[in-house]
């Protein structure tokens, strides 16, 4: 969570919420009150391609590009990481079909695995999928890929084709009065949707490996890098808190056909082994780089969220996982329970009780405010009851511009409802200059293996993460019991 939260239901769209909350959200919150303050991303100068120039075209939407950018967290500034992603955009765009057509790279400051492009030439790629990849070769073939969509202008065939499966599901709807032809023509369209999507991203695929092989790169990358994602996608779905953030995986899924595809494409320029991958040069670039949570956003660890820059921290109850976003944290409980937390700017000395009576609160009940302190802070609390779902809301000063929300909610009121708000708000606490000095941000290590080292004996230098061995796996592109090379280089997270 990075800046003050603006109240409004609109917020509710942002990626990486879950739908619940999101919906929940919409439901509760009746208007928005303007805020300034808290903590924003620091902003960071886009790499241009060098030699390239200005981007080509200027037309870009620059309120999307803001979109983009606030909804994952910020531009993330590391300049040897722009400087080691530079030249591969330089190289495949010079091999691409458009090689007259300059782009610009953002790197997003999100652990989320994703990247895309926009048709005026602005590339952008998280830092988790950074963090997955092992070599220039991989980065080059997801790049490539989202290339491959602008230049084939996908984003305009997709949005004709979506227009006129509307259309004729209009029609079939006013014309068909029978309802099995009906359902029957409406499942035709929404599936000649779905496989033109796939058409698209195969062809994608197909240009992405033509292009990083005639620069030069190996081409089997993208086949290699699917794989890997979905290894990825595997270990955080059997994670007790896993990543449900939008990645670059769920719009591209790494189905073993189109790794196969991927690889017969490759096997035009050779066999396996042909293409430089530039694995030292890159590993080089993301030693240091951040891994997981920013310490700008704060930090999960286990049923803990912190957040050393603002000087705050709660504790949610067993069995909740927490969803930590650029805007929002969001948690959920097995019991159905919803939670979200954020931070509202209020005027200094606003009556905490008068505040959630302002208006902002669908089906408030005004007889449950109260007011109360938490750990030494002024505090309120109320109820409310807005379609078919029960609502608890408390307010928290902590000093400064922001003042805390937490909003919980389930369909039904029961016990243990009551005790997740109760013992959660009662957990929200300042922190002392100690703690925010123990608190280390984790971040991408790159080692030497030796002469003696392990598979296991590496793993036990990653720290902070649950299945420390099998994020080393896949980090490093690695199956269970591979052997490790002495003096080869690989990827550990580290709190150090």
């Amino acid at each position: 969570m990075t800046a003050v939260e603006t109240g409004e239901a609109g917020r509710a769209r942002r990626r990486g919420w879950p739908a619940t909350v999101a919906c929940l959200a919409a439901l509760l919150i009746a208007g928005c009150s303007a805020t300034d303050g808290g903590i924003q991303p620091t902003a960071a100068v886009l790499a241009d391609r060098p030699g390239g120039g200005p981007v080509s075209n200027q037309k870009i939407d620059s309120a999307e590009h803001a979109r983009i950018v606030a909804a994952y967290g910020g531009i993330y500034h590391d300049a040897k990481l722009e400087q080691t992603l530079a030249p591969i955009v330089s190289r495949i765009v010079a091999a691409s079909d458009r090689p007259d057509q300059s782009y610009r790279i953002t790197i997003l400051n999100a652990p989320a695995v994703n990247a895309f492009a926009l048709p005026d030439g602005y590339l952008y790629v998280t830092r988790g999928l950074l963090a997955l990849a092992d070599d220039s070769s991989e980065v080059a073939a997801v790049l490539a890929h989202e290339m491959g969509h602008v230049t084939a202008n996908h984003a305009i065939e997709r949005q004709n084709k979506a227009r006129n499966a509307m259309v004729a599901s209009r029609v079939v709807n006013d014309v068909l009065k029978d309802d099995e032809s009906r359902q029957l023509a409406l499942a035709a369209s929404r599936r000649s949707l779905a496989a033109f999507s796939q058409q698209q991203e195969l062809e994608a695929d197909a240009i992405g490996v033509r292009t990083i092989g005639k620069a030069g790169y190996d081409p089997f990358a993208a086949a290699r890098f699917l794989t890997t994602m979905a290894q990825y996608a595997d270990y955080n779905a059997t994670s007790t808190a896993p990543d449900k953030r939008p990645d670059f995986l769920s719009t591209h899924p790494s189905t073993p056909e189109r790794v196969a595809f991927a690889e017969r494409a490759a096997r035009q320029f050779g066999a396996p082994g042909v293409g430089e991958t530039d694995r030292d040069r890159y590993l080089a670039g993301i030693d240091g780089m951040v891994f997981g949570d920013d310490p700008s956003q704060g930090f999960v660890r286990d049923r803990n969220f912190i957040h050393p820059r603002l000087g705050i921290g709660f504790t949610v109850p067993e069995g909740f996982v927490i969803d930590n976003t650029s805007d929002a944290v969001l948690a959920t409980g097995a019991d159905g329970t919803a939670l979200r937390f954020d931070a509202v700017g209020l005027a200094e000395g606003t009556e905490l009780a008068a505040y959630l009576k302002s208006g902002w609160v669908n089906g408030l009940d005004e007889a449950s405010v109260q007011s109360f302190s938490v750990n030494g802070l002024k505090a309120a609390s109320a109820q409310a009851h807005a379609k078919d779902w029960y609502f608890k809301i408390a307010v928290i000063q902590a000093g400064g511009p922001a003042t805390y929300r937490f909003i919980f909610a389930n369909e039904a009121v029961s016990d243990g409802f009551n005790r997740a708000a109760q013992d959660t708000v009662a957990s929200f606490r300042t922190l002392t200059a100690d703690e925010i000095a123990a608190l280390k941000a984790l971040h991408i290590a790159v080692v030497t293996a030796g002469a003696r080292d392990t598979e296991a004996s590496l793993a036990r230098r990653v720290h902070g993460v649950e299945r420390p061995r099998d994020l080393f796996r896949v980090l490093n592109g690695l199956d269970p019991g591979a052997p490790i090379t002495p003096g080869a280089k690989y990827k550990i997270v580290t709190d150090g």
